[in-house]
Formats: structure tokens, C-alpha cells, sequence
């Protein structure tokens, strides 16, 4: 294995499509020290340039010498280093391994550029340990098949090319090489699941079967294949069931689908918008509570970076909303209006379009507020005055996104609902027709595309 190691890398990573950087994720740890020292070896006939990432998480007093040593050995080998820092702020009940985790990949994928990879130095041995996690946990074949050889990451591809080489061979070949290393004193922490794994139970299971890894990184392989089967099914049956707007599903025809089938079309529509499946029960409270709840409620169920509602037949995923806007006013005088807590901008346009002073319709200027129940609108001139309520029934405006609309009010009057409707004095209109364009930016409702465009009347 010593000798070896270089040369079983290079036919795996000259199969991969053609890359321009490929970054090592260099701890300083043993792993990773191993696969950088063995991708030097054999740079001239990589078939992308070799650098390596540092990623300082902050959370020991020897990180910044850490991050010191890797930039030493990154200058005996030759290879280009970055150094980051990382901000974590773990919330309170958040695990730190989880968050540390989700920190470093979020960094990693910023850094990757198109057809960048990022090589990881994950062996045998944690897979291992992710399978066993995987199976505490009661995940489904997407979970069990761990950690796949390669997956897309930011722009770029995460590859990890030691998962056929266990931990003894690393160690055999850093020795071998007379390697300098650092050991993270977290590693021995058996708080961490991880550890525990690693360090009680794994080898246990070693000694009385001593070809566990191996056996155990195989059913991973085996689940991968058998999620390889299920996913263009479920991806099919998402395009299948789409709902009305972009990003939903149909929750009639989802309910047409076998239960096993609909499990597994949730998990691909949730991975395929970029978010975290939920867990079992999470997954059956949707089934049980959001998608069988009557037309007209109002079900959340939601976990850290999702939230999941029906509106009538369409089922949405979303980022979570934030709380709710102060009542307010706000003045709106003159040009460009930027709201609060990532509410957007409002625009004051001529209904043709073009740029309108907002004075030259209202002289006192206008005021925003959120929230206002009760409220009454007139759709066209001369036309009977409507309740708010009734017409975000009528334009499919869900319950939930209500509160977040600008109500655009002058002296007191409503003259506008967001971008969704201009509403009109009892008697005669203004001197100039106006249309009002809201963009906003908390991105909590893609599918609800009406938010994204700007409306002059419609009535």
C-alpha cells in the first residue's frame, strides 16, 4: 500500500470529466496529509492543477498554529494554499458537529468554480461509521448508501477517491513517508457519535469480524445502487405531479401515487430544490397532517431550513418565513422605498412603465403598513368596493404570505396591495395611472411567482 497508493489515485481521477483546479480539503489531520502528499507525487500527470484548502473552524486555541503547519507543509510540497476562517455560531440545541459539518461544505462550495473538485480524504473505515450512523438513525436506502465516490458541490464536484483504502493503509503510507501530522483532541471526544463509533465499537466489531469495514462499505455500495434505480422514478413522478405554481407538487395526483412511491417522490422533491429531506416522522406528518388537512386549513410542519404548507391542491417547500413585519407606517416620499427585514424595494412607475415621481400623483406622499385586516378595495373606477380577504381568495394569494404584502395607503386610504392590485377612490381616479413594482428579496416563496412581477390594475 505504501508504494501503491499513488498510482491506484491516478486511474480514478483521469476517469473523472475534465476539471481546471482540484482543491484538497487539507485539515492537517493524518487523512487528509496522506492524500495531499500522494496527489503531489503524481501532480505532473493529474489532469487538473493541485491546490489545497485550510478551513480554520476557530474552536481551539492551536487552530491558528494548525493553520500554520499546513501552510508549511503546503510550501515543502509545492502547492498552492487558501486559508479560510470559519464563523460558527452554533443556535441553542444545534450540534456543533452538525454545524461545523454544514460550515465547511457551505465554504467549500463558494470556493469551487465550474468544473473545480474538491477532493476529500473520507476512507473506508469512515464510511463505515456513516453507514452505522445512517442505520441508528432508521435512514432509507438514500442514507445507507453513505458517502457516494462523487457528488455535485457548489459549481463544482466533491470527489472522494480513498473510500476503497482504509485507515491502516493511510497510516502505513504516512509512516512509510515519514509524514508530519496534527491530532485534533476533539477526535478523541466520545461525545461525538462519531467517536464512539470509532473508538468502541467499530473495533469491537473488528475483532470478531475482521473484514467489517469492508463488508459494511459494500452494503453501502449496494444501497447506492438501489437509490440509483429509485431516483430517476421518483425525479419522473415529480415532473408528473407538478402543481399549479413552479416548485410545487399537486397534492391530488400525489395522492394517486402508492404510499412507498410518494414517500420517495417528497424525499426527491425536497433534495431536488436544494433542501434536507425530512426525518420519518417528519415525512409522515406531511402525509398524515398537510396533505389529507381540508382545502382551506392552514398545516406547517417544518424542520431547520424548510417548511412545508399546502395551498388548495398545491403543496409547497419553502424557506422558513420570518416573523412577521411591524404594523408600521412607513413613509414613502420619493423614489426607491427599501423595507425592512428583507421585505424588498417598492417602485413608483408610470402605468406605461416608465419612472414616475410619486408626488406629482400624491403630494403627501404615501405610507406602508403590513397586517391590516378588515381592509376594502375598489378594482376599477366606479366599480363596488371588494374585501381584501375576498380578492386574495380570488388571485390565489396563500393565507400565510398575507401578513409580508406591502398595503400602500395615501391619507389613509388604500390606493395599492403590493403589486398584486391597485385599488380605487369612490369618486373619480388620480390625474395619473400608476402601476407599483415590488421585488422581494427573502426568497421564502419561489413558487409563489405573482410576488416576482409587477401588476397595474387587473380588475
Amino acid at each position: 500500500m505504501p508504494t501503491l497508493l499513488p498510482e491506484l489515485l491516478l486511474p480514478r481521477l483521469t476517469a473523472l470529466p475534465t476539471a481546471r483546479k482540484g482543491w484538497v480539503a487539507y485539515s492537517g489531520g493524518l487523512d487528509s496529509s496522506v492524500l495531499l502528499h500522494a496527489l503531489a507525487t503524481i501532480r505532473d500527470r493529474l489532469p487538473f492543477a493541485l491546490y489545497a484548502l485550510h478551513l480554520d473552524h476557530g474552536l481551539h486555541r492551536d487552530s491558528c498554529t494548525w493553520a500554520a503547519h499546513c501552510a508549511r507543509i503546503c510550501a515543502r510540497l509545492g502547492v498552492p494554499l487558501r486559508t479560510r476562517r470559519l464563523g460558527l455560531a452554533p443556535a441553542r440545541g444545534e450540534s456543533l458537529e452538525a454545524v461545523a459539518r454544514q460550515a465547511r461544505y457551505e465554504s467549500m462550495a463558494e470556493l469551487l468554480e465550474s468544473d473545480d473538485l474538491l477532493l476529500t480524504a473520507q476512507h473506508r473505515d469512515d464510511q463505515a461509521e456513516t453507514l452505522l450512523l445512517a442505520l441508528l438513525r432508521g435512514s432509507g436506502p438514500a442514507g445507507l448508501a453513505a458517502m457516494p465516490p462523487v457528488a455535485p458541490l457548489g459549481r463544482g464536484r466533491l470527489v472522494r477517491p480513498l473510500l476503497e483504502i482504509g485507515r491502516a493503509g493511510l497510516l502505513a503510507y504516512a509512516r512509510s513517508r515519514k509524514l508530519h501530522w496534527l491530532e485534533d483532541p476533539s477526535n478523541r471526544d466520545l461525545g461525538y457519535d462519531r467517536n464512539f463509533l470509532r473508538h468502541c465499537v467499530l473495533p469491537r466489531l473488528a475483532g470478531r469480524w475482521p473484514a467489517c469495514a469492508t463488508s459494511l462499505a459494500r452494503s453501502a455500495a449496494h444501497c447506492a445502487e438501489a437509490q440509483a434505480i429509485i431516483d430517476p422514478i421518483a425525479q419522473d413522478a415529480v415532473l408528473e405531479i407538478a402543481g399549479r405554481r413552479p416548485g410545487t407538487l399537486s397534492i391530488a395526483r400525489l395522492l394517486d401515487l402508492e404510499l412507498p412511491l410518494r414517500k420517495a417522490v417528497l424525499r426527491q422533491w425536497f433534495r431536488g430544490q436544494g433542501r434536507v429531506p425530512p426525518d420519518a416522522g417528519r415525512l409522515g406528518r406531511i402525509l398524515n397532517e398537510v396533505v389529507t388537512a381540508r382545502p382551506d386549513a392552514n398545516p406547517l410542519v417544518a424542520w431547520p431550513g424548510c417548511e412545508v404548507r399546502r395551498y388548495r391542491d398545491d403543496l409547497f417547500a419553502m424557506a422558513p418565513l420570518p416573523s412577521a413585519p411591524a404594523p408600521g407606517p412607513i413613509h414613502w416620499c420619493k423614489g426607491l422605498l427599501t423595507l425592512p427585514d428583507g421585505l424588498g424595494c417598492l417602485k413608483f412607475l408610470a402605468a406605461d412603465g416608465r419612472d414616475l415621481n410619486l408626488r406629482e400623483v400624491f403630494t403627501h406622499g404615501l405610507e406602508i403598513r403590513f397586517g391590516v385586516t378588515g381592509l376594502f378595495c375598489r378594482r376599477a373606477r366606479g366599480g363596488r368596493r371588494r374585501s381584501l380577504k375576498k380578492l386574495h381568495q380570488e388571485q390565489g394569494v396563500p393565507p400565510w404570505i398575507r401578513a409580508y404584502i406591502p398595503l400602500i395607503f395615501a391619507q389613509g386610504d388604500l390606493v395599492a396591495v403590493g403589486n398584486l392590485r391597485i385599488c380605487y377612490p369612490k369618486d373619480g381616479a388620480w390625474e395619473q395611472e400608476f402601476r407599483i413594482r415590488w421585488k422581494s428579496e427573502l426568497g421564502c416563496w419561489p413558487a409563489f411567482t405573482m410576488l416576482d412581477v409587477d401588476l397595474a390594475d387587473s380588475g
